[in-house]
């Protein structure tokens, strides 16, 4: 048996080890832009089951698609402990976002931007490869208040076509090439609607750089088709990820369900991961 004196300071140790964990609650959610034409689910009438969903998983970090400039502010209205930032992909204010939601009391936003998916990427709303809507990335480098981890974040969504499957290809190649620039001792995740099935070929231009929350977790919840139809569906491939590169453990990942008597926040799941910093 272990003397009384012994033990408390084992509990003291182990406190203190667990206490100094840091840890990261992702989250990235396709919220579905605010069509007049969705009906019962039209966005004002899910804003609220939304913004519960978010509050009821507490992500540190958020990364969104299809996100307009009135949703967004209508998230943090209602959802105080977050900031929001991001353009849309005219550039603007106008059309979709890749906005990136982040609690402004545990992390802290050093660096910001954004480039677009295209063979001239700093051009605000630019097209190549075919496709009929400007695709981006909008990243920011953060630093956790408490113990001062710095890491990136890349959030976007790709074309979503079936005939722009070699405009995807050159997005995540582009998006590679984008990556590989940075400091490969700080640490990286990304967040997005990728419109392809994990373990495709889309997959594997990240693959070989990044790793999957999903594949990685410990614990993982829910079904691993990531995209509902705002009817439950679970029959389908995971298109939406969280990637990452660094010293991190995945506690547990999930493909969130959750719904009022059939109502859905979205027509995509959002997908939650919990990521621990292991600082080796």
């Amino acid at each position: 048996m272990i003397p009384v004196q012994r033990r408390c300071l084992l509990w003291l140790f182990l406190g203190g080890v667990l206490a100094s964990a840091q840890t990261l609650r992702v989250m990235s959610f396709n919220v579905r832009y605010p069509a007049k034409t969705d009906g019962p689910n039209r966005w004002e009438l899910r804003r609220d089951l939304l913004v519960e969903t978010i509050r009821e998983k507490a992500p540190d970090l958020i990364g969104t698609q299809e996100l307009y400039y009135e949703q967004g502010e209508y998230i943090v209205s209602k959802l105080p402990d977050y900031v929001w930032f991001g353009i849309s992909r005219r550039g603007t204010r106008e059309d979709e976002h890749m906005g990136v939601f982040y609690r402004k009391d545990r992390l802290r936003l050093l660096d910001s931007g954004n480039f677009w998916l295209s063979e001239t990427p700093e051009t605000p709303g630019s097209m190549s490869w075919g496709i009929n809507l400007p695709r981006m990335v909008t990243w920011g480098l953060f630093e956790l208040h408490q113990g001062g981890m710095r890491f990136y974040f890349y959030n976007t969504h790709l074309p979503h076509r079936r005939e722009d499957h070699a405009a995807r290809m050159n997005a995540a190649r582009l998006i590679v090439e984008r990556i590989r620039q940075l400091d490969s001792g700080v640490p990286f995740i990304m967040t997005g609607d990728f419109n392809a099935p994990a373990g495709g070929e889309v997959y594997q231009v990240f693959a070989g750089l990044l790793e999957d929350a999903w594949s990685r977790a410990q614990r993982r919840v829910g079904p691993e088709c990531t995209f509902g139809g705002f009817k439950g569906l679970t029959d389908g491939a995971r298109i939406d990820w969280i990637l990452f590169r660094g010293p991190f453990r995945v506690l547990e990942a999930e493909t969130v369900t959750r719904n009022w008597d059939g109502r859905y926040p979205s027509d995509h799941y959002p997908v939650f991961a919990v990521l621990e910093w292991t600082g080796r």
